[in-house]
């Protein structure tokens, strides 16, 4: 087998002087499938084995049925609280889909950063997101909100979630001739079963700079290797996870979790950690990110961060997914 592509080290997030272990908690479950007892655990356990960049947004997790949105970022505040533990994490946090701050006009984001921060209990977002693109409000107004959040010490970077590759190319027009601070960070749909993020958006990120973040990094955890047949898929039907995974469970998925086997034995590794290795090791991608219902869950992805695939194994895994 060929060398190792690359080496698993902390990494930094675009232009910015934000430096990361090359892992994102995904914290949507939050409040949702998870609640606060297990959180702090996640939490506690995710910063002991070495991680510290956690991933939420404003409107986590407004879909439950008696939720309002902002629970995920209230419980990371009240972890944050009763660990004295700001300087352990680096936050990520998004605006536009909270039921109380939705869209991206200038006012909206304004008002929502400030809920943002004070659910988080910071004086500060390390990265905030443009979650989902908001084509009613000029890209003018909202750039230049989220640069003015900048301006006013309130947020550190910028990330843009969701975006065509076209809304980019001219998110970095306005951004130019507006004279306002760089995006450095994009959020897509990205896994190893999942790969349209290759075709155009890569090509934006290589050309502005942006660290890539892929969420559904477990294709909603088919690439865990928990899901292998509609039979399996089929008995814990009223799951919503297994039906999100269901969908990849097909010729094609089970080629790839094949793939994944063969990797995963080779390096007496799980194929969750196989799956984010091969993930990370993609060009721009900084961090996948991944989320945890418990500590029992959590081993896997942070064995990902020191899992370093050959170019061989790379690429027998892409092949698998063609």
């Amino acid at each position: 087998m060929t060398e190792p592509a690359q080496t698993a080290d902390r990494a930094r997030i675009g232009a910015s002087d934000l430096e990361i272990a090359p892992l994102a908690l995904g914290t949507n479950v939050f409040g949702w499938t998870t609640d606060r007892d297990a959180t702090f655990a996640v939490l506690d356990a995710f910063t002991a084995g070495g991680g510290d960049f956690v991933d939420t947004a404003d409107g986590y997790s407004h879909w439950v049925q008696g939720h309002s949105g902002g629970e995920s970022e209230r419980l990371i505040g009240e972890w944050i609280a009763a660990r004295g533990a700001r300087d352990r994490l680096v936050i990520a946090t998004k605006v536009s889909t909270h039921p109380s701050f939705t869209g991206l006009a200038a006012a909206n984001i304004a008002a929502a950063a400030d809920a943002s921060l004070q659910r988080l209990g910071t004086d500060v977002i390390d990265l905030y997101y443009a979650h989902f693109d908001d084509e009613s409000v000029p890209l003018e107004e909202t750039i230049g909100a989220l640069s003015a959040l900048v301006d006013a010490g309130k947020v550190r970077a910028i990330g843009i979630s969701n975006y065509t590759p076209e809304r980019i190319d001219e998110w970095f027009r306005v951004t130019e001739e507006g004279g306002f601070h760089r995006a450095v960070a994009l959020q897509p749909h990205y896994n190893l079963v999942e790969r349209g993020f290759e075709h155009g958006l890569r090509e934006r990120a290589e050309r502005e700079g942006l660290a890539v973040f892929p969420y559904f990094s477990l294709a909603k955890g088919f690439l865990s290797g928990k899901y292998r047949s509609a039979e399996q898929v089929a008995a814990e039907g009223a799951s919503v996870r297994a039906r999100a995974a269901g969908a990849y469970v097909d010729e094609r998925g089970l080629r790839v979790l094949a793939a994944l086997d063969a990797v995963a034995a080779a390096h007496g590794a799980a194929v969750a950690s196989v799956s984010l290795a091969w993930l990370r090791q993609q060009p721009t991608v900084v961090a996948p990110i991944a989320s945890a219902r418990s500590v029992g869950q959590l081993g896997d992805l942070l064995a990902s961060i020191d899992l370093v695939l050959t170019d061989d194994e790379l690429a027998a895994l892409a092949a698998a997914s063609a």
